[in-house]
């Protein structure tokens, strides 16, 4: 039996479906918490995917954001009518009139919401001491915010307390990929997995890592632009597994309809998936589409609406499994690699067992 910590995971992960009115003021609320990082997708349009945190900061008069589909450094909205302010129950839309991203009249939109601490502060952990640090070492996920040095070999306080097993890397200030650091997948320094694109892995070019520096208290970089070049200012998105909460991990693909199951300890309440070849980044979550919540996946680097490509898979009481033969989530002898976060565990710590499915 898997036992937890945490004994609801809606105390920080949660999802929010919600309809736009194109209304400025418009309180998204019943999140539970107040977000620190918020995930926003128009599930039947073409909207972008749009990333706000406490980090970079959210108010009414400037919100700096970035897209997860893009290159582009931060943008700001400033006008008083895109995302206003993240609240102890969730967050409040302007009418967003000008980006059409979040608040458009009639939408449907999903927005996906972690806490981590607050805006945070400097962390002096590493060889590059960080402008923020928030981290929240009970949910083992952390933002980050740090001004690069172009050094090979430096390093970032993380704050986690545990190895992170991904990290999720943006220039916010230069035009760059997002690169991303999984422990199953990154095998060398030079390690090439983007978040905004679908090319497969590789080890080529620069080095974006420094693996043997990644510890309990910092993760390592090398000089390449996506992650550690001189004079731009970075974020990270860093994730450390908690039993019963959140799992990283990676499976083999078979391309069969009775594909592989992976065990979390969880019944999970959102998935991201990834192959190691050149495919793209599949996001599933329990809230979209309820009791099977595994056939019209988003993709991290695309636009897209809701895909009715039959990338499909199963979410069960403790795990998930391919049902699928695509080429997204079971590609035949492709590592793919994974991010799950909790609905509900298969034993709580008040050792209540979850019901299955």
């Amino acid at each position: 039996m898997a036992y937890t910590t945490i004994s609801k995971s809606t105390d920080y992960f949660n999802s929010k479906l919600y309809t736009g009115n194109a209304t400025t003021d418009t309180a998204q609320t019943g999140i539970g918490f107040q977000p620190d990082w918020l995930w926003i997708k128009e599930r039947g349009g073409t909207g972008a995917h749009i990333l706000v945190d406490a980090v970079r900061g959210v108010s009414a008069s400037s919100t700096p954001f970035i897209k997860t589909n893009s290159t582009a450094g931060n943008v700001t909205s400033n006008t008083n009518d895109f995302i206003k302010s993240l609240d102890s129950d969730g967050f409040t839309l302007g009418a967003d009139s000008y980006f059409t991203d979040v608040n458009k009249n009639s939408s449907t939109y999903v927005a996906w919401n972690w806490k981590a601490n607050g805006q945070g502060s400097s962390n002096t952990d590493g060889s590059i001491n960080t402008t923020y640090t928030s981290a929240n070492t009970t949910s083992g996920f952390s933002i980050v915010q740090w001004n690069g040095n172009g050094t090979n070999g430096a390093t970032i306080g993380h704050g986690l307390g545990a190895v992170p097993k991904m990290v999720m890397v943006k220039s916010i200030s230069n035009t760059e990929n997002w690169n991303v650091y999984h422990e199953d997948i990154t095998s060398a320094d030079n390690g090439n997995l983007y978040l905004n694109g679908s090319s497969s892995y590789a080890n080529s070019g620069g080095n974006r890592w420094a693996r043997s520096s990644i510890s309990s208290s910092v993760f390592g970089l090398g000089s390449d632009g996506t992650t550690n070049g001189s004079g731009q200012t970075y974020i990270a998105y860093c994730f450390t597994p908690k039993t019963g909460f959140s799992k990283f991990g990676k499976y083999t693909g078979t391309d069969s309809a009775d594909g592989p199951f992976v065990y979390t300890g969880f019944k999970p309440a959102w998935v991201l998936i990834r192959s190691a070849s050149s495919t793209n980044w599949a996001m599933y979550d329990s809230k979209r589409l309820g009791y099977n919540a595994g056939d019209a996946p988003l993709y991290a680097d695309l636009n897209n609406a809701e895909s009715t490509d039959y990338s499909r898979i199963d979410f069960l009481s403790n795990g998930f499994k391919a049902i699928t033969t695509s080429a997204q989530v079971n590609n035949d002898n492709t590592t793919h690699i994974y991010a799950a976060f909790a609905e509900v565990p298969i034993v709580g710590s008040n050792n209540t067992p979850a019901l299955a499915r």
